[in-house]
């Protein structure tokens, strides 16, 4: 990963995410015909989505962590597991290049002041017909002092976030917005009120709300949303120089 991160990055949007088991489930369900069985995850934060991905039988988790007091967790979550290995360190492509079935950014390329170079760190760190998977959040009308508190340079769009993967290389497979019904909970709450994350509020909405919209979304794809779920694939060929 670059080191243009965020100095003061946290590790995975705050703990109160890792009460959001239903949410990660739906995401992970979403793009699990594109993981493979060896997997990189970078930014795994205190190891909950890594340890949602072990228990889809995956072959190996490789979860990058930078910051020091999320990856004390990260090693309690995983401490044991001979499927996975924790790396305190920034998401470096020459550690295993072209080794990947996958690489997995689960809110974290928000975080990165130089998203592409990111993206080109991926691409290279794939295995040719590899894929790369990106959950960022949407909307830049709907970025509060939470998002600026916590490291994020940017909210996304879909359209924005395919032209980057494309021009890095890529070729998207699927690209949509997810959580229609988030929208309006977080500008209240985050835009309008300036309030920060609870556990009982991450946990209300995803014991709650995410069953419902889960169901909703599997049959319309929503037209906007809180973040964007997008995976792209490495050509399984070289392309030919530019």
């Amino acid at each position: 990963m670059a080191n243009d991160i965020a100095p003061h990055y946290p590790g995975k949007d705050l703990e109160a995410m890792s009460f959001a088991v239903n949410y990660h489930r739906w995401i992970l369900d979403e793009c699990a015909p594109y993981l493979g069985g060896t997997i990189a995850e970078v930014g795994a934060g205190a190891g909950s989505v890594s340890r949602l991905l072990l228990g889809r039988g995956v072959q190996h988790v490789f979860a990058f962590e930078p910051s020091p007091d999320m990856f004390a967790l990260l090693q309690q979550e995983l401490h044991g597991e001979e499927r996975a290995t924790a790396v305190n360190d920034f998401f470096d492509a020459n550690e295993s290049r072209g080794g990947f079935d996958s690489v997995v950014y689960i809110n974290v390329m928000e975080h990165i002041e130089d998203d592409r170079a990111e993206m080109a760190t991926a691409l290279a760190a794939l295995k040719p017909g590899g894929y790369l998977v990106i959950f960022v959040p949407a909307l830049a009308w709907l970025y509060s002092r939470l998002d600026k508190e916590i490291g994020h340079f940017r909210r996304y769009t879909k359209r924005g976030l395919v032209d980057a993967v494309t021009a890095t290389g890529f070729t998207v497979v699927k690209a949509r917005y997810f959580d229609v019904a988030g929208i309006l909970p977080w500008y209240v709450n985050f835009v309008l009120l300036g309030n920060g994350f609870s556990s009982g509020s991450v946990s209300l909405y995803d014991n709650l709300v995410v069953p419902v919209m889960r169901r909703v979304e599997s049959v319309v794809t929503p037209p906007i949303g809180k973040n964007v779920l997008l995976v792209a694939q490495k050509p399984a060929t070289p392309l030919p120089p530019a």
